[in-house]
């Protein structure tokens, strides 16, 4: 019961949220629509209850440019001709507008009119881009199946930059010839700007999965990959950070390389407990030689889960400027269900940080013997 309170709660707030987003470029809201009804409706009923003339005739010219928010062409033409007409019935006891009102009137219905055109067809455009980016991103950054191998998975990603559902954070989990690998990174900067490079490293750990036998390797063929799309790119240093995951086949023990990222975090028995790991410096800098740098083997038992997230949910702050707890509330937030999980930390997090500011990326991974 305390989970289906939060999580309505937490519906509540985003929907309160987009409500307050509608003139950034979201759908307007539903009032929006009723608004120029509602106000010929008030007109009327105002005018027919009262026993004398109302001097109220003037705000019937607000319906059509209200109608061209959210209404197209035909309805807004027929509301101005409503108006129209409501301005020349006397029962209405309206005050009786002269040739200039009605002309004014009449100017601005024909002016609504064709502003509702206009943003008609660019509504459409505007559908029709973003379908195709939406095709676009997700083929860069598909979402993480449910299960790969001996892992059930789940990811959960919220760009930053609004409207866009790739940003500068990424994760995948593969299968190859050497076992499931998973990789969670962030590159320099977020939103649009960052997707060129987070399908550069996305396609070099995809193709790394297949060919490369050790993990370390793989960091070191992402690292290659920014080095030489820096050289490419004039005054610009590509730079990301990464933590690389590789399970044994029978999901009993992880190997973990971590390239400047926060590390995993394990659940364990109702514990949670950063994994201490030594890191790497980020990749696109240019690693060193290989050799003095190893991975992390860590065990796994049954019932255990690796945490991982982004900068955007370890440095997400209150109003006070607190940095969000993770650790402290993860233990209460965790749910044997990877995706449960996922969902309550951004419920939480969306609870506890007025604005999410950064790119917010979450990868829960649950071994679990292969069926």
């Amino acid at each position: 019961m305390a989970r289906v309170r939060v999580l309505s709660s937490h519906r509540e707030r985003e929907e309160e949220r987009e409500r307050r987003s509608w003139l950034r470029g979201a759908p307007p809201p539903r009032w929006v629509r009723v608004l120029p009804i509602a106000l010929a409706v008030g007109v009327c009923l105002a005018t027919l209850l009262s026993d004398d003339p109302l001097d109220i005739g003037f705000l019937l010219g607000a319906i059509p440019p209200l109608a061209v928010l959210s209404y197209g062409p035909v309805a807004t033409a027929l509301l101005g001709a409503g108006v129209i007409v409501m301005l020349n019935v006397p029962a209405f006891q309206l005050d009786r507008p002269g040739s200039t009102d009605l002309l004014t009137v009449s100017f601005v219905a024909v002016l609504s009119v064709f502003v509702s055109f206009v943003r008609s067809r660019r509504d459409v455009q505007l559908a029709t881009e973003r379908t195709v980016a939406e095709a676009a991103q997700r083929a860069v950054a598909p979402p993480v199946p449910e299960r790969v191998g001996p892992l059930r998975c789940a990811g959960l990603y919220r760009a930053a930059q609004r409207g866009t559902l790739v940003g500068g954070d990424f994760f995948d989990v593969r299968e190859g010839p050497y076992g499931v690998r998973a990789v969670m990174g962030d590159v320099q900067g977020h939103g649009l700007s960052a997707v060129a490079t987070v399908a550069s490293l996305l396609g070099a750990f995809r193709e790394a999965v297949l060919d490369l036998p050790d993990l370390e390797a793989v960091a070191g063929r992402l690292d290659r990959r920014l080095v030489v799309d820096s050289a490419r790119v004039r005054h610009a240093e590509l730079f990301a950070t990464a933590v690389l995951l590789e399970f044994s086949p029978d999901a009993g023990a992880v190997r973990i390389v971590v390239c400047g990222h926060p590390p995993p975090v394990l659940l364990r028995a109702g514990t949670v407990e950063e994994v201490e790991v030594t890191a790497w410096p980020p990749l696109g800098l240019g690693l060193p030689d290989i050799t003095p740098y190893d991975g992390l083997s860590v065990p796994l038992r049954a019932g255990d889960r690796l945490f991982m997230a982004s900068d955007g949910v370890w440095e997400a702050r209150d109003t006070a400027g607190v940095f969000y707890p993770l650790l402290d509330r993860l233990a209460g937030l965790a749910d044997g269900d990877p995706g449960a999980t996922a969902d309550r930390v951004w419920a939480d997090l969306r609870e506890y940080s007025e604005e999410v500011r950064d790119d917010v990326t979450v990868l829960v991974l649950a071994p679990t013997p292969s069926r």
